[in-house]
């Protein structure tokens, strides 16, 4: 279909202005606020231990939950793509299913399940608390994160087939050297780039970690809940600035990273393909 100039021109403009109002604005009215009074006091204001034990929760949820998601997520694509039986699309199915339930949602059902009264309430009694500690907000961060290895793996193990893992087991390989040498390697920029989106998601979820997590500073407060916890608790307007520039700059890191593999990925596949035609 072909445009006028004008109107191509146009559009363009429209897209700008969509952009500007919804992320451009709010992005730059946070860095003007956070650092309008000084560096020093952005500085004073992440470094409090209440910051710093949110942004090493943090890190430390997301430590457990990319592993977790690397294995069942690469594991759940295989079968998925190799396999055949009964149920198959029922199963990806429930893989998208964290993609169109409300994380509200989830961390109301983890309560159900894990709490005193719930299913599994039990473990309460063994001295293994889920519900307002560390292991409820994992099992949160895993369930709202779980498709995007999946589906980031899934269309490559498509894509390369299965004559390479059928010519290795042919000559004696193991199934563990097969997918340690043929599989893996052809998969890992797929991999890499859910686990970078893993990340991010992981960073910014709040909906289903706050409703199983006490929030306790020190305790069981992420960065996303010290700044609901000081804008709407505390009314710290401005430790909720410093804290979301913060995890704003993480983000933007994420990006970054995102940004730099989904270059090299092309090229890195091209070169994989070159190699293998020059050995055959």
């Amino acid at each position: 279909m072909r445009v006028s100039t004008p109107t191509r021109i146009g559009l363009r403009i429209l897209v700008l202005l969509y952009l500007a109002v919804l992320l451009a604005v709010p992005i730059v009215t946070i860095l003007w606020r956070t650092f309008e009074p000084g560096l020093g006091a952005f500085w004073a204001s992440v470094r409090t231990p209440a910051a710093i034990s949110a942004f090493n929760l943090s890190l430390l949820i997301v430590a457990i939950t990319v592993p977790i998601n690397v294995i069942f997520g690469v594991v759940t694509a295989i079968v998925l793509v190799r396999g055949r039986f009964p149920g198959r699309r029922l199963l990806s199915g429930i893989v998208d299913l964290p993609f169109a339930v409300s994380p509200i949602v989830v961390g109301v059902s983890l309560i159900m399940l894990w709490g005193v009264h719930g299913w599994f309430g039990g473990l309460e009694d063994l001295g293994i608390r889920v519900i307002f500690g560390l292991p409820g907000m994992v099992i949160a961060t895993v369930f709202v994160t779980l498709p995007f290895v999946v589906r980031e793996v899934e269309p490559v193990l498509v894509e390369i087939g299965t004559e390479q893992e059928q010519a290795a087991a042919t000559l004696g390989a193991s199934r563990w050297q097969t997918f340690s040498r043929i599989t893996l390697p052809a998969i890992r920029w797929g991999l890499t780039y859910g686990v970078v989106l893993t990340v991010a998601r992981a960073l910014g979820e709040f909906g289903a970690v706050i409703m199983v997590s006490s929030g306790f500073p020190g305790v069981s407060q992420t960065l996303t809940l010290l700044v609901h916890s000081r804008y709407i608790d505390d009314h710290n307007t401005y430790g909720a600035y410093a804290a979301a520039t913060l995890l704003m700059f993480l983000a933007l890191a994420t990006l970054l990273l995102m940004t730099v593999l989904d270059r090299k990925r092309p090229t890195a596949e091209v070169a994989v393909a070159t190699t293998s035609r020059s050995s055959a």
